[in-house]
């Protein structure tokens, strides 16, 4: 490649703009290698590697080519791993993999493969328990050195060009990793073994353990989410402080579900650690108070500074924690809450087919947050007269909160502020909406962070079943369409022609199979839209989507799960025994899946395919149960018996969609609906611990048979 006439992306002020002027390239005369102003990465769909397809580094997409050429060339590998929207992969690509000095070494002496960790979640689960074993930690962008054969010798996050501190830097570190390949291949080879002997040692230790005992475990979560919790702030731990909604829900899960229509009394009962949580980040600048919607994380422990970015499956898991956190205490708060989120994806992440795009980029302009941080200057001139309370009300000073500039925030209640400042609530709650509409709409006159458009299965997945769920318990049928059609487009365009479900949609569906998460999110969203709806057609599709996942991902002689399809590419060990994390754990969809449809199904043989999904990680359950909570809630299902709600009748109705509302309403634990088309008149029969009630025709009924 020719490096005089490379142009690095970092020379574009607005990087959306910039991707997307790669994507309309026409690329039919480009050489195979991208010829002299692009690498290889200019052929590729997703919006991550084209932001790496002007560096002077000759980089290769994840396939048999990079493999090929070092083994022939007998040369080292580097992989690095990272995301459209993650700040420090932009780092280190400004400061390394667009200098030219790097790039040289690089190509000399290594085989360079770039992977978008959102495309290929094996690839990135595998390395990253490399990184676990090694450091102790992970985090991207990953940079794994390994052999052609795909086995890992050494494993980095984030280094700077040059050493500093008394730390090296990428030159010296490639420098010695070139000159150790050739001089001392036993060295590598020996790093290569103890590694992979470390991971199969793991492996064998997580799998040789009994069930827990589900009480116990489940009191030993609670006690030490407690002792993690901050009392005043809210949230679990110290800096950098992630919203966790995992944690939120299984705590609302296990609080009271009795209405408090007034604020909870302070205290560390399950269910008010999670409302304080949720009221904390509100409040704080990890919430978007003109956009709606959450950042990343919080890189302080107040909520104050976010990590800017903007993900899919925050908004959707965050927004299925405040739907129950509503269920929990009927306060319109949470519902706003959820509401807010909604229109921010609405407006912001949903695609022209329906379906909801990845992520919003952290930078914009080549700076972290500075679509979102504001001068007062500025707000007083779009505010005018309005400025001063509204910059009261947000905590907008002359001297900022954030690097001489303000991150809005709302620290005090509006009822509480209108009480000190003796102001009328809803006058001002008006006013201040006003203001916040203009400052939005000031906002998007700026350059935007890139959104990284690519449609991910198992992400709509999560965010088709909270608008489901969300659009009953709220009666928002506009919510339950808004979910329809992204269901409907992930099953027309993200299938094969065999059926098989594909991972991801840019300009096309990709050609990389869906994993397990996205058959068990896709799945469970679309029994939520059934639940929503009452229509037998989403039912069906989550039917055969979990035919096909117990084809392709069940052992048939253990029953566990594969993270992997047995039809896909498998990496060099299986690693992962799968965890919640930023998104939940797959295994743990999975069992929850199958014992939905057991139940609905009257199929009991599902009940032990559910238990047998997660007796892999029996003993991880145990040692690290806050890695496992969604597991450990299907473990208390299987346990006992569910509520079940057979609805009769015609289900496609306004009275229909008023009765199941009504009974979405009441916060059943661990509620079944199943329906039965007959011709009879609309009714709804409740049965639980072995007992069936009398049928009811109306909500009003229905509401005094639940008193």
């Amino acid at each position: 490649m020719n490096q005089e006439h490379h142009k690095p992306a970092a020379a574009s002020v607005d990087t959306a703009a910039y991707v997307a002027s790669l994507m309309t390239i026409d690329k039919s005369t480009l050489p195979a290698d991208g010829g002299g102003r692009f690498n290889r990465l200019i052929f590729a769909r997703s919006p991550y590697l084209l932001q790496h397809a002007e560096n002077p580094v000759a980089w290769y997409e994840w396939g048999p080519a990079p493999f090929d050429r070092a083994r022939s060339e007998n040369l080292p590998i580097l992989l690095s791993i990272g995301y459209a929207t993650c700040h420090w992969c932009h780092v280190m690509a400004h400061e390394s993999f667009e200098d030219a000095e790097v790039a040289a070494l690089l190509n000399r002496h290594f085989v360079c493969i770039k992977v978008d960790r959102e495309e290929r979640p094996d690839i990135d689960d595998f390395y990253m328990a490399v990184s676990q074993t090694l450091t102790g930690s992970g985090g991207w962008p990953l940079n794994i050195f390994m052999t052609p054969d795909k086995r890992p010798f050494m494993a980095i996050t984030y280094i700077p060009k040059r050493g500093r501190s008394g730390m090296s830097g990428l030159m010296e570190l490639l420098a010695n990793i070139a000159a150790l390949w050739r001089q001392r291949p036993e060295m590598i080879e020996k790093n290569c073994q103890g590694i992979m002997e470390a991971l199969e040692s793991a492996r064998e230790r997580q799998g040789h353990e009994s069930t827990p005992d589900i009480t116990a475990v489940t009191e030993q979560s609670l006690q030490t989410l407690k002792k993690m919790y901050d009392p005043e702030n809210g949230g679990f731990g110290n800096a950098p402080k992630f919203p966790m909604p995992i944690y939120l829900s299984w705590l609302i899960g296990q609080g009271e579900t009795a209405p408090h229509p007034t604020p909870l009394p302070e205290g560390e009962g399950a269910l008010q650690m999670a409302l304080h949580t949720l009221r904390k980040m509100r409040s704080g600048g990890i919430w978007d108070h003109l956009g709606g919607g959450l950042h990343r994380y919080s890189v302080d422990s107040t909520w104050l500074a976010p990590h800017f970015e903007k993900m899919l499956y925050d908004q959707a898991m965050l927004a299925r924690v405040t739907t129950e956190a509503f269920l929990a205490t009927e306060d319109p708060f949470y519902r706003s809450m959820t509401e807010e989120i909604f229109s921010f994806v609405e407006r912001e992440l949903l695609s022209t087919d329906g379906a909801f795009c990845s992520a919003l980029d952290a930078d914009s302009e080549g700076i972290e947050g500075r679509f979102y941080l504001w001068d007062k200057r500025e707000i007083d001139e779009c505010l005018g007269p309005d400025a001063g309370l509204f910059c009261r009300y947000h905590a907008a000073t002359e001297e900022g909160n954030f690097e001489g500039q303000t991150i809005l925030t709302a620290p005090v209640a509006l009822d509480e502020f209108c009480r000190s400042h003796r102001l009328n609530p809803e006058g001002t709650g008006e006013m201040l909406e006003r203001c916040r509409t203009k400052l939005l709409e000031r906002r998007e006159q700026r350059i935007r962070p890139l959104r990284d458009d690519k449609i991910i299965t198992s992400w709509n997945g999560l965010m088709i079943g909270t608008l489901a769920t969300a659009g009953v318990v709220c009666s928002k049928p506009e919510q339950i369409a808004s979910a329809a059609r992204a269901a409907s487009f992930i099953l027309r365009s993200l299938r094969r022609a065999d059926g098989r479900l594909l991972r991801s949609y840019l300009n096309g569906a990709s050609d990389v199979p869906a994993f397990l998460e996205d058959y068990a999110f896709l799945a469970g969203g679309l029994l939520d839209l059934y639940e929503a709806t009452l229509d037998q057609s989403w039912l069906n599709e989550a039917r055969e989507l979990a035919a096909e996942m117990l084809r392709l991902f069940r052992d048939p002689d253990s029953g566990e799960f594969t993270l992997t399809g047995h039809d896909a590419e498998q990496m060099p060990a299986r690693v992962s025994s799968d965890h919640d994390g930023v998104t939940p754990s797959a295994l743990a969809r999975t069992a929850h899946l199958l014992y939905r449809l057991a139940w609905i199904d009257d199929r009991p043989e599902l009940l032990e395919s559910a238990s047998k999904a997660l007796n892999g990680i029996s003993g991880e359950i145990r040692h690290n149960p806050l890695g496992h909570l969604g597991a450990l809630q299907v473990l208390t299902l299987l346990e006992s018996e569910p509520v079940t709600a057979t609805v009769t009748g015609a289900t496609n109705t306004p009275e229909a969609f008023a009765l199941n509302a009504a009974l979405h309403k009441h916060a059943i634990k661990n509620l079944i609906i199943r329906c039965e088309k007959t011709p009879s008149p609309l009714s709804l029969l409740l049965c639980m611990s072995g007992t069936c009630y009398p049928a009811v025709h109306t909500e009003d009924e229905l509401n005094l048979l639940l008193k």
